[in-house]
């Protein structure tokens, strides 16, 4: 979903590179502001790619080391599925964000960005055994998407990414990463953004509602299936409100007003 004019976009790209690629340079990019904004980010510890369009599987990471706040369209590298740097720094691959990220680009081509967190809420309901419950509207309407993959260190094992990819299955848009963080993945930029803030929200909600020790207050079983059924024709593939289709032009409008355009640089 390209939410840049055609007239800004065509002062912009730059010499010998495609205009496709630059779109998703700079929505890439918007991304990693927005998740400075709402406290997504990790210092340099976390990271969002998006698959390059063409016939090449290359896709866009941050420099390992730069902050979310400092990441701009030209300052993405370029990446193949076996880790090679195609442009930019190739002495600041974060290997485990590839490994992390390469799971899923290298077999889900219609998933075009893959976002990781580490969130504070997420890992906390994380690493509770029974791990996202339904307690909320926010979480039950996002429970048909939601997956778990479990802890195994350190993402440093090529071999991880199938499992990773296995536990996604079809029809994942969100995983729990067992006592680790979150990844999110989309047919958008903004459909992977979406997710995350969706998910960062009904942990916090969990959070908040597990603590101090009160009686919480259950759902009906009937309700909840209802309301998970209703999450995956409202939320999911041509939804009345498709994860990410209505709020993305709403947060690049938010960004400008707030960061300015200095991410499409």
């Amino acid at each position: 979903m390209n939410v840049i004019s055609e007239t800004k976009r065509a002062a912009e790209v730059p010499s010998g590179m495609a205009a496709e690629e630059w779109d998703i340079r700079c929505e890439l990019a918007a991304c990693y502001q927005l998740a400075d904004i709402y406290g997504f980010s990790d210092m340099a510890g976390t990271h969002i790619s998006a698959r390059v369009p063409g016939p090449d599987d290359h896709f866009l990471l941050n420099p390992y080391g730069y902050f979310f706040d400092e990441i701009t369209a030209s300052s993405l590298i370029k990446v193949d599925v076996e880790g090679n740097v195609i442009s930019g720094k190739s002495d600041v691959l974060n290997y485990a964000g590839f490994i992390i990220h390469s799971a899923i680009h290298m077999a889900r081509p219609e998933l075009v960005c893959v976002m990781h967190s580490h969130g504070s809420a997420i890992n906390g309901v994380g690493a509770q055994q029974h791990g996202l419950l339904p307690l909320t509207q926010k979480a039950l309407l996002l429970t048909h998407f939601l997956r778990y993959h479990e802890f195994e260190g350190a993402a440093f094992n090529p071999g991880e990414r199938e499992r990773i990819l296995g536990d996604l299955g079809d029809e994942g848009r969100v995983m729990v990463l067992r006592n680790h963080g979150a990844l999110t993945a989309g047919r958008s930029v903004g459909e992977a953004f979406c997710w995350m803030y969706k998910l960062d929200l009904a942990c916090q909600q969990q959070v908040n509602a597990l603590a101090g020790g009160s009686e919480l207050h259950a759902l009906p079983d009937e309700v909840i299936q209802r309301t998970i059924e209703q999450g995956r024709k409202v939320q999911g593939p041509g939804g009345h409100s498709e994860t990410g289709r209505i709020e993305w032009p709403g947060l690049i409008r938010k960004l400008e007003r707030e960061r300015g355009t200095g991410y499409r640089t």
